[in-house]
């Protein structure tokens, strides 16, 4: 069958494979950011993959999405995998291999053949305009699939974002602890406490990333007495440090509401006691009295009638 639609992001991918990532493939790998989780050559065994089938579309750019994955495997296993003529070879030395349909058992006869511990097989489907990566991994000595078969989500949009979905799609398959990322909090408040899904990683400013979150969401928490908190989700992605920036507002100094605030009484004097003043009221009452009743019987000399007693 022949793809309808436009194929056009996988192209992208195909000039990205062939002129960024292809020479890289039998060349040592290059040294990799500190910030990135996680390191080379993960899986200690031997991967081989075979070719990736073609459903509904056009089979040179699942061939361009196919070179990209081995790629990404050969980084995940430290070593360089078999090559498609090594493949072909092995399967054209036995009758049995030649009519190998994927089942479990014949690709674990073909990963003896070939002398590894795995192998990978899979096939690409078209979603309208989308794509799909359907893969699993079958253990040779075994003869047994892997625990669970890995679907991607629809693949479109830039090559950049293909890219890290197939990469995601590699280690959620064969190493799927090692889907880790990280976070760096960056504050200008020095001794705020940073916590993690409630965990406390330390205090601001935090020497390094905070390492080998799992991939999703998770909530970032940063508190300082004095300070408003500050909480957000963020989203870990693969291999990948996310960076937060973290300003803490100043928190306004204001009585919270219905807190009743007990003050103490002012110290009372002697002279504002009730018993003084009563008694002071009394006291200018008889005092007045007093003055009164000699100002009452003071005699009158008329001087006219008496010029004696006025000498």
């Amino acid at each position: 069958m022949r793809l309808r639609g436009n194929d056009w992001p996988f192209r992208m991918v195909a000039v990205c494979a062939l002129l960024c990532l292809a020479p890289a493939a039998h060349a040592q790998p290059a040294p990799r950011h500190p910030d990135e989780v996680t390191p080379l050559g993960v899986l200690r065994g031997k991967i081989a993959v075979l070719e990736i089938e073609a459903l509904g579309m056009e089979p040179e750019p699942v061939a361009r999405l196919e070179a990209l994955f081995r790629m990404e495997l050969e980084r995940l296993a430290g070593q360089p995998l078999p090559t498609r003529r090594q493949i072909d070879r092995a399967i054209r030395s036995s009758s049995k291999l030649r009519a190998c349909a994927g089942e479990d058992r014949c690709l674990a006869a073909l990963g003896k053949k070939l002398g590894v511990d795995v192998v990978v097989t899979g096939n690409v489907g078209a979603l309208g305009d989308s794509y799909i990566l359907n893969i699993k991994a079958v253990d040779v000595a075994t003869e047994k699939q892997f625990p669970k078969r890995i679907a991607t989500p629809p693949l479109r949009g830039s090559p950049d974002e293909l890219i890290e979905a197939v990469r995601v799609a590699a280690y959620d398959l064969l190493a799927p602890e090692q889907l880790l990322g990280s976070v760096m909090v960056l504050s200008d408040l020095v001794g705020a406490k940073v916590t993690v899904d409630g965990k406390n990683v330390g205090t601001t400013p935090l020497p390094r990333p905070i390492r080998n979150l799992k991939l999703g969401k998770h909530m970032i928490s940063v508190e300082k007495k004095g300070y408003l908190p500050f909480t957000e989700e963020i989203d870990v992605r693969f291999q990948k440090t996310t960076q937060v920036v973290v300003r803490l507002i100043v928190e306004q100094s204001t009585e919270p509401a219905g807190v009743v605030i007990k003050r103490r009484p002012a110290p009372r004097r002697w002279y504002g006691s009730t018993w003084f003043l009563i008694g002071a009221g009394v006291t200018a009452v008889l005092a007045g009295a007093i003055i009164g009743s000699q100002l009452g019987g003071a005699t009158v000399i008329d001087c006219q009638e008496d010029p004696a007693a006025c000498m």
